[in-house]
Formats: C-alpha cells, sequence, structure tokens
C-alpha cells in the first residue's frame, strides 16, 4: 500500500505543476490556438477547427522533453 501512496503523491505534483503551467502560460498570450497553418472553415451551418500547427509543435516540443529526460535518466 505505501507504493500506491507515493504514486498518488507523484501523481499530485505533477497535476500541480502541469496546472501552474496552464496559469503561467495563459498569462503570456501566446497564440498557440491561432497559428498559421490551423485548419479553420466556417460554413452556413457548421464550424470545423483543426490546430494542425499547433499539434505539430506541441508534438516536437513533447518530443524534445522526453528524449532530454530518457537521456540524462541514462
Amino acid at each position: 500500500m505505501p507504493e500506491f501512496g507515493k504514486l498518488l503523491i507523484i501523481l499530485g505534483a505533477i497535476l500541480l505543476v502541469m496546472g501552474l503551467l496552464f496559469v503561467g502560460l495563459g498569462r503570456t498570450h501566446l497564440p498557440l490556438g491561432h497559428l498559421p497553418g490551423n485548419i479553420y472553415y466556417r460554413g452556413k451551418n457548421t464550424t470545423f477547427y483543426f490546430p494542425l500547427t499547433t499539434c505539430l509543435l506541441l508534438s516536437v516540443v513533447l518530443s524534445a522533453i522526453f528524449y532530454l529526460i530518457n537521456h540524462f535518466r541514462h
């Protein structure tokens, strides 16, 4: 049971850090949802939005972060 408690503490710390990052990034006014290359279509009765560039940018950043974490762990 102590392992489960440690897991909950680690998950709570990760959620806390992520929450602080979201609050901090929200105040910087980065145009993450409004980058060129995002697909936005507005018809008469429909609206379609797919943040293609935002997804690619976040994928590259997260891949670099995970690569660095893995590199320094070994």
